[in-house]
């Protein structure tokens, strides 16, 4: 019988990795499940402040236990990411070639670093903005006062998408450097950026100007700033030719 002992070493070398992983998110939900309530709240607190009666309401009885429970465990997870990151790049680096593990390391910090600030900037900018409308629109005699639970569903899907929109630049610099896309084609397409970021303002944004525009120029400079950043891959792979 034939042992194979490259693809033993790749099996225990990715258990340990999974074990690593887990554990700290493990560690990570334990300490956030203590404060679960107050991470709920703190996520409400757009919201709350605009609300008439200053609370939501639970429409189910398990609600109260298990809504700050899955926030809490989606929290951990949201930290850890970076840690989750870091186990992937140690578990592909061995195969990689050296510049290859130069370039992965860094893209995969700025990816997370602007994951983060895409739900910073929807917690911070967008959600004061949409919560102050939505709390406006009420028809006489209407009381906002939402679930517990669908708030927290929409929270963290708006939550989700603006990360998603600031992984612009990455996604850019992805295409150019696996050659799907040129830097030339994205520089041409700049009018159409423009015109999606707007749309994207219009979707996402409260129905006013200011507030559509707010939104749609940071979504445009991640363009610019991927459109910039692809000058560097561009140099960067001639020069590994030469």
């Amino acid at each position: 019988m034939n042992s194979n002992p490259n693809g033993l070493l790749f099996f225990i070398e990715l258990r340990t990795r999974l074990i690593y992983s887990f554990t700290v998110l493990f560690i990570l939900f334990a300490v956030l499940l203590y404060f679960a309530n107050h991470l709920y709240t703190y996520l409400a607190l757009p919201l709350l402040k605009f609300l008439p009666n200053g609370h939501l309401i639970a429409t189910q009885i398990v609600s109260p236990l298990f809504v700050p429970f899955k926030l809490a465990f989606m929290a951990s997870v949201l930290l850890a990411m970076p840690f989750f990151l870091y186990q992937l790049w140690a578990f592909i680096s061995p195969a990689l070639y050296g510049y290859e593990r130069r370039a992965i390391w860094p893209f995969l910090l700025s990816s997370a670093f602007l994951f983060y600030a895409g739900i910073t900037f929807a917690y911070f900018v967008i959600f004061p903005m949409l919560f102050h409308f939505l709390a406006g629109i009420a028809p006489t005699g209407v009381v906002l006062s939402p679930d517990i639970s669908e708030y927290l569903d929409f929270a963290t899907k708006l939550l989700l998408v603006f990360g998603g929109l600031f992984e612009i630049p990455m996604v850019m610099l992805l295409l150019v450097s696996v050659n799907l896309v040129t830097r030339e084609r994205f520089i041409k397409m700049r009018s159409y950026a423009i015109v999606s970021a707007f749309v994207v303002g219009m979707l996402l944004a409260p129905p006013d100007v200011l507030s559509q525009t707010v939104l749609a120029i940071p979504i445009y400079l991640l363009y610019e700033a991927g459109i910039f950043l692809s000058k560097f891959t561009g140099r960067k792979r001639n020069d590994t030719k030469k």
